[in-house]
């Protein structure tokens, strides 16, 4: 599966996710239905998107224990979306229960990734509030090992992390990095930030981003100047 930008489509409402997807009328932009959005409009707004056309990284982040997420995720394989998402943090007994409660009749399922650490957090809080006293990168190459032995498709992880966590899962190994903005753009409630360029340099397999894009004056040519930069 070739590198892709994925729009974080993070809006309060179905009417403005689809107004701003109506704009893309020639590509298809891969797309993000994150909790807001999923929580305001429930599962119909998968299927309308899905029906315009487009790949969909359902971002709802399961961490329950290993019987509630196999029965969540029995539940979202229904929806036909193309990736779906839990927390590492879980353990390897709930991700592969969520593997199992993915799997549809046929053997099919949606890719399925562990978030490792969220991008808006550091070391020193990490540290401070969680507790967690080795470094983050060790960290996340950690929980991107136990994801891959309970037999998911990659993580989400900063691009600073993508190198780190190929080295120790393999090319193969999906990381799809959030936390990208462009040279000149704020990081907002980010922390550990790059640029598409770089994301590509560091080996990152997916980037996902938001307001960038979704807040630009003109969104479908800055999906395609992320596109350029980091597909090329």
């Amino acid at each position: 599966m070739g590198k892709d930008v994925i729009i974080a489509c993070d809006f309060p409402d179905g009417e403005r996710t689809l107004g701003f997807l109506d704009r893309f009328t020639e590509r298809k932009p891969f797309v993000k239905v994150g909790m807001e959005l999923f929580y305001a409009e429930g599962p119909d707004i998968v299927r309308k998107i899905k029906a315009r056309g487009h790949r969909i990284f359902l971002d709802l982040k399961l961490h329950d224990i290993p019987n509630t997420v196999k029965s969540a995720m029995r539940v979202l394989s229904g929806l036909d979306v193309d990736m779906c998402n839990l927390h590492a943090a879980g353990t390897k007994a709930m991700m592969g229960a969520a593997l199992e409660g993915l799997t549809r009749g046929d053997g099919t399922r949606p890719l399925l990734i562990a978030v490792t650490q969220l991008t808006s957090t550091s070391e020193e809080r990490m540290r401070d509030e969680l507790l967690i006293s080795a470094p983050l990168e060790e960290v996340v190459a950690k929980y991107a090992l136990n994801a891959r032995d309970a037999g998911l498709d990659g993580v989400v992880c900063s691009p600073l992390e993508a190198e780190k966590v190929h080295s120790v899962c393999g090319s193969g190994f999906l990381t799809v990095t959030p936390g990208v903005r462009f040279a000149d753009g704020a990081v907002q409630d980010q922390v550990r930030v790059t640029t598409p360029e770089k994301a590509k340099a560091l080996g990152s397999d997916y980037i996902v981003v938001g307001r960038p894009i979704t807040a630009s004056p003109d969104p479908v040519s800055a999906y395609e100047m992320c596109r350029d930069r980091f597909i090329g």
